[in-house]
């Protein structure tokens, strides 16, 4: 930012005291080095925190040095928001002011309020600006440009400037006294002598001459307006005077000259006096500098040595001198006027007499020879000339045959003949040049197709018929666009699956799961595969009723823990039948039979929970090493899966610190730290 706004020591003398009027040069400074200080504190801020952050523990406290930083960093910034806003106001000032090029071609138009200039510039170049008839409708500088002798004027248009004296001078009239003091033009000083302005003839010849001191080294044009109103002939002899003598005193840079807006009398000889005079004053000061000597120092003139004393003149054509000599006695050129828009003296010379049979074209056709009106000349027409006499552009064709060269040019206009020299021209034509173009076509469609076939690079479709093959095309389109589409350099920024719905088990009735048997078809359509068979299975799976299932099972698993039961309450009838004379009560059965059901059922879940170890060559890898990286990815890609958080995301819930709640308790609300 610092580097885009301009500095004012570096730029144009005009755009630094133009900076200075609209938006004060010490203002500008004092913010542009107070955002300048933001920046090196910024820039502390940052050594810093990354000094700091080189010696951190662990990501999330990295993390927190940065957080600090920038927070940081917004306080410097936000410290800065007067010197901020003040230069986004400047910025879209500058924004709004018109291109002007201070050293190019002006002309620089001043004077009182309403005295004509805003209109002068709107006669002369293509600006919009607005005209009213009060004072000071123009506030700042208006540019515009011109044509004069090929080349580009620059026109400015000032704001009214008042007579009183530098300092009481506010910032639209400073506006005007900046672009006369810096630029180096030619200045058009207007004056109302109708005084419809509001001012008198001696207010604005006191205003010329307080500003006079600005019109050294310029040229001047003392500009007299509004002579629709009150013309320079009926003036009083006093304000005559008056002018007169304010011109003469100004130098001889400057002339005096009227016009008038409402009429547009003078306002082009204005434009080209002002012109003039300022193309004729760049040329003298080129010219009189030091610079014409050093370009000239670069420059060497040969000049040619006469190779004998034999001195050859200039040759003309006896020809070119006739013509020359014919069209100087009639005053006309010998040149066709057919095609060319008409003018005022195509006539003026060359009346037509009653008695004059010849048609008025016959004077572009035939020319007098040597001033011999008995002996005549055809004179070759032009394309130009052809092409107006047969119907014009887009009617007229030329006929190419006249430029064919031949042997005689008699037969450049002749039908193409049939018998040519005793012998039949269709017999040198070859009969069978139908058939051998058939051929040819017929050997090209066969390569055409080969070359296609190879192309495809196909092994199993000839088989294929049409409609199977154009829908193996459209199979292996899409897959060639799924594909570019997977490989682009945007397909990557999002997880594999969203957070939201990471570990969340996927419900059929769900929209947003594929498990319906129409997205599952739709999707499986598009690769090319029926998938009729494989939705029937899956229909018939779900007709099937799982609690019919579960029933089952339940049943078998009942009648297993049974025959167990059985069988354990038979080993107990025959222990407490033994001879040893002591029994287990009734309760300590129970007891046991408690325990050898939860025994099975303990057994048959870790069965189900539980799966066998295996070795890491049965997995594929190589040893155990392998394996305790296979088993870490794993790890690491169920956290991703399941949205687990990192060391980086680590955080910390509100809980009750015992220090802070502990202790006698003041009533009411409190607030400890």
């Amino acid at each position: 930012m610092l580097a885009d706004f301009p500095r004012l020591s570096d730029i144009h003398p005009f755009y630094s005291d133009l900076c200075n009027t609209l938006y004060d040069r010490d203002h500008y400074k004092l913010a542009l080095g107070q955002i300048n200080t933001a920046k090196q504190l910024v820039d502390s801020v940052a050594r810093d925190m990354i000094r700091m952050v080189k010696y951190g523990d662990s990501l999330y406290r990295c993390k927190c040095l940065k957080r600090a930083a920038l927070g940081r960093m917004c306080t410097i910034l936000k410290r800065q928001k007067a010197s901020l806003s003040y230069l986004e106001e400047v910025r879209k000032h500058m924004s709004r002011l018109p291109a002007l090029d201070p050293n190019t071609r002006t002309l620089l138009m001043c004077g009182l309020p309403n005295v004509g200039k805003s209109s002068f510039m709107n006669k002369i170049t293509r600006a919009n600006v607005d005209v009213q008839p009060y004072a000071f409708t123009t506030k700042s500088l208006f540019v515009g440009h011109t044509d004069y002798k090929y080349l580009r004027w620059q026109v400015i248009d000032t704001p009214g400037i008042l007579d009183h004296s530098l300092e009481e001078r506010n910032t639209i009239e400073m506006q005007a006294i900046t672009a006369l003091a810096h630029l180096t033009c030619s200045v058009l000083y207007f004056m109302d002598i109708s005084e419809h302005c509001g001012y008198t003839i001696e207010a604005q010849c006191n205003l010329f001459r307080s500003i006079q001191p600005l019109f050294a080294n310029k040229q001047l044009v003392v500009v007299i307006n509004k002579i629709d109103v009150q013309s320079w002939e009926t003036l009083d002899e006093e304000h005559k005077n008056m002018i007169e003598t304010l011109v003469k005193e100004s130098g001889p840079n400057t002339t005096m000259l009227h016009m008038s807006n409402v009429s547009e009398e003078g306002v082009s000889q204005v434009k080209n006096h002002a012109c003039d005079k300022l193309l004729a004053a760049r040329v003298d000061s080129r010219v009189s500098g030091n610079k014409v000597d050093s370009v000239m120092n670069r420059l060497q003139v040969v000049y040619p040595t006469a190779r004998d004393g034999v001195t050859r003149e200039a040759y003309i054509p006896e020809s070119v001198k006739r013509e020359r000599e014919l069209n100087n006695k009639s005053g006309k050129i010998g040149k066709s006027r057919i095609g060319y828009a008409p003018t005022k003296d195509d006539n003026s010379d060359d009346e037509v007499e009653e008695d004059d049979e010849t048609p008025p074209e016959s004077d572009d056709e035939m020319m007098m020879n040597g001033g011999d009106t008995t002996t005549l000349k055809k004179k070759k027409k032009t394309a130009r000339e052809l092409m107006w006499e047969n119907g014009g552009p887009g009617v007229w064709a030329p006929d190419y045959r006249e430029q064919y060269d031949l042997a005689d040019p008699e037969w450049r206009f002749d039908a193409i003949p049939q018998i040519l020299d005793g012998k039949n021209i269709a017999d040198y034509v070859d009969p069978d040049i139908d058939a051998k173009l058939q051929l040819l076509e017929e050997e090209e469609e066969q390569l055409q197709a080969e070359y296609d076939a190879a192309n495809m690079e196909r092994t199993d479709d000839d088989d294929l018929n049409e409609m199977e093959q154009a829908q193996v095309t459209e199979i292996r389109d899409r897959v060639k666009i799924a594909r570019k589409y997977k490989e682009r350099s945007g397909g990557r920024n999002k997880p594999a699956m969203p957070r939201s719905i990471r570990g969340r088990m996927k419900d059929c009735h769900d929209d947003g799961a594929k498990l319906k048997a129409s997205a599952i078809e739709k999707r499986m359509a598009k690769v090319g595969f029926d998938a009729s068979q494989m939705l029937e299975r899956g229909r018939k799976r779900e007709r099937e009723d799982p609690r019919e299932k579960r029933r089952a099972s339940r049943r078998a698993n009942k009648d297993e823990e049974m025959e167990d039961v059985v069988a354990g309450e038979g080993s107990d009838d025959e222990t407490m039948g033994d001879g040893s004379g002591r029994g287990l009560s009734k309760g300590a059965i129970k007891r046991q039979r408690k325990e050898r059901e939860q025994s099975v059922r303990r057994e048959k879940s870790q069965a189900r929970s539980h799966s066998r170890p295996r070795e890491p060559s049965e997995m594929g890898l190589k040893d155990d090493v392998m394996a305790k990286v296979a088993k870490k990815e794993e790890k690491l890609g169920r956290m991703k899966w399941f949205g687990g958080s990192g060391e980086g995301d680590h955080t910390k819930s509100v809980h009750l610190v015992k220090w802070m709640n502990t202790g006698k308790k003041r009533n009411g609300t409190h607030y400890c730290r």
